[in-house]
């Protein structure tokens, strides 16, 4: 009796191994399939679109309590924003895409570089769920590991921290010595503590190519040599408009979304989620 209760036990097993594996090489050539089919317009439409939700509304000031400070934004030296979709079973794939840019030396904005992140991992996770994500270049130096093409990994050589929200005077104590890159997350449109640490973002060659109709290194997209195509021009008057939001009247009301939570801008309301 033990003698078969063993060996059901080992052909199950075998079977879940054959089960994950198979699922985790679907997840893997659905994401370069789908990742295959990106293009920058369509990327920099979608970022600007990210973007604005994650901004202050000049039509409503009140916004501002629970979005990107004003002041994070006058001292960005880039963006970088993109989606990432999980999807899977106990194995785990995503894929995502989106772009990056820098502020020129003359305040303007860099021409848009795509961007892309993907894998398969092992995770309890049921469903695909879509995230959206926005990365604030606080200097140079984080700009310049974008700009050199390859990988660039969150949390790797530069240090990332999730970045404050809302307005007053815990947002420039946060500014005075702030980490390379500030990271902001939404999941089913609630700001989410979700950590990007360990994300390796890479340049698509590809996708720049095919929009700007030559090959063209990450570096010169976003040092100025390349002007700003008219496809990003939304994403540039999206930042231009939350920089002009009218502060003055409102309360101190800062906060960072702590890993595992979700913050509901409507109520200010906390909730901690799971896998």
């Amino acid at each position: 009796m033990l003698n078969r209760f063993q060996q059901a036990a080992a052909k199950a097993g075998k079977q879940a191994t054959t089960f994950g594996q198979t699922v985790a090489r679907e997840v893997q050539n659905g994401g370069e399939k789908t990742l295959g089919g990106f293009k920058l317009e369509n990327e920099c439409a979608k970022a600007a679109k990210i973007l604005q939700s994650f901004l202050a509304d000049p039509a409503h000031p009140e916004s501002a309590l629970n979005a990107i400070p004003k002041e994070v934004l006058a001292r960005a030296k880039g963006f970088a924003i993109f989606t990432v979709l999980k999807a899977g079973f106990v194995w785990s794939g995503k894929a995502g895409s989106g772009i990056v840019i820098a502020r020129l030396d003359d305040g303007t904005w860099s021409a848009p570089s795509c961007i892309a992140t993907g894998g398969v991992g092992f995770g309890l996770q049921i469903g695909a769920d879509l995230s959206e994500f926005v990365v604030v270049l606080n200097d140079s130096d984080a700009v310049a590991a974008f700009a050199k093409g390859g990988n660039v990994t969150i949390g790797g050589a530069l240090a990332a921290a999730a970045g404050p929200i809302g307005v007053g005077g815990a947002v420039n104590t946060s500014l005075l010595k702030p980490a390379p890159m500030f990271t902001y997350s939404k999941s089913k449109g609630l700001f989410a503590g979700l950590s990007l640490e360990g994300t390796a973002l890479i340049e698509r060659k590809d996708a720049n190519e095919a929009f700007y109709g030559q090959a063209i290194p990450a570096i010169d997209l976003l040092t100025g040599k390349v002007p700003p195509p008219e496809a990003a021009s939304a994403l540039y008057e999206a930042i231009e408009a939350a920089e002009g939001v009218d502060e003055s009247g409102l309360p101190d009301h800062a906060y960072t979304v702590p890993d595992g939570s979700t913050v509901d801008p409507a109520s200010g309301a906390k909730a901690s989620f799971g896998i």
